[in-house]
């Protein structure tokens, strides 16, 4: 049986979410902001016959995240996302995605993959990295991190401002590390869409002339340190297998693909 969850079901949902904290980042961060009743946001749950919580399905304005550990009703979860005529995206973990996407009924536009990984620990070789000249962005930072970013070719299409990256460190949702050389920030790695259980790492860059120093990985790692001694998992995309081995080598383990797909409208 699938019906919409309420606040009196937040206990079951987040029970089974917290099972895998990572790769439910996206639905925790949004319920804890959110919750269950708003006009942009809704939350489905799918129970078995002994009344327990198998799979969670989460829209944000168009976009749906759906998460179940085993086998749920794909075809059900199909028939609510496809008869709202707001929709146009979704996104979650393959193993999951791939079994709803035969019934959407709205006209398939794009489909894109990338890796997913996480970390619960770090490495031991990480232990002897030295992070001292590591620094933690501020407010006042806010600015320099953007311009630092927008110098960095990976991130041209980055939708980052000043004003988002302000907002992000001030409702900690978001936290950066950065390095400076030269009176000038040259590296940094921030994290993004924080919430209780699971933080994700993002905006890992360097300044071309400054690569092959280790900063990206001294960032990552003061970062990642803080986060894990907090109890969060962490998580991140990357498309390039060369980056991911980087991220490897700290102590990321790739956890299978991301999927977002966009739809035409009916």
């Amino acid at each position: 049986m699938i019906r919409r969850l309420e606040q009196r079901d937040h206990d079951a949902c987040f029970n089974l979410l917290k099972t895998q904290a990572a790769e439910n980042l996206f639905i925790i961060g949004d319920i804890e902001a959110y919750g269950y009743e708003t006009d942009f946001q809704k939350v489905w749950g799918e129970f078995n016959e002994s009344g327990e919580l198998v799979a969670v399905l989460l829209k944000y304005e168009e976009n749906y995240i759906p998460f179940a550990p085993g086998d749920f009703d794909a075809k059900g979860f199909a028939e609510i996302i496809s008869s709202d005529a707001s929709f146009s995206m979704m996104s979650g973990l393959k193993e999951i995605t791939e079994k709803i996407e035969p019934y959407i009924s709205q006209k398939l536009k794009r489909k894109r993959q990338t890796y997913y990984a996480k970390c619960t620990s770090l490495d031991a070789i990480t232990d002897t990295v030295e992070t001292s000249f590591v620094q933690q962005a501020k407010l006042q930072d806010a600015e320099d991190l953007v311009e630092l970013l927008n110098a960095i070719p990976e991130f041209e299409e980055s939708m980052i401002t000043v004003e988002r990256k302000r907002r992000g460190l001030a409702d900690g949702t978001s936290r950066s590390f950065f390095i400076k050389e030269d009176g000038k920030m040259v590296s940094t790695a921030s994290t993004a869409a924080e919430n209780s259980l699971s933080s994700m790492v993002v905006g890992v860059a360097t300044v071309d002339v400054y690569k092959k120093k280790g900063y990206a990985t001294q960032c990552m790692l003061k970062l990642c340190r803080e986060l894990l001694s907090e109890q969060k998992e962490l998580c991140l995309f990357y498309d390039n297998p060369a980056a991911g081995a980087i991220y490897k080598r700290i102590g990321f383990e790739d956890i299978g693909f991301w999927m977002m797909y966009t739809y035409e409208k009916h």
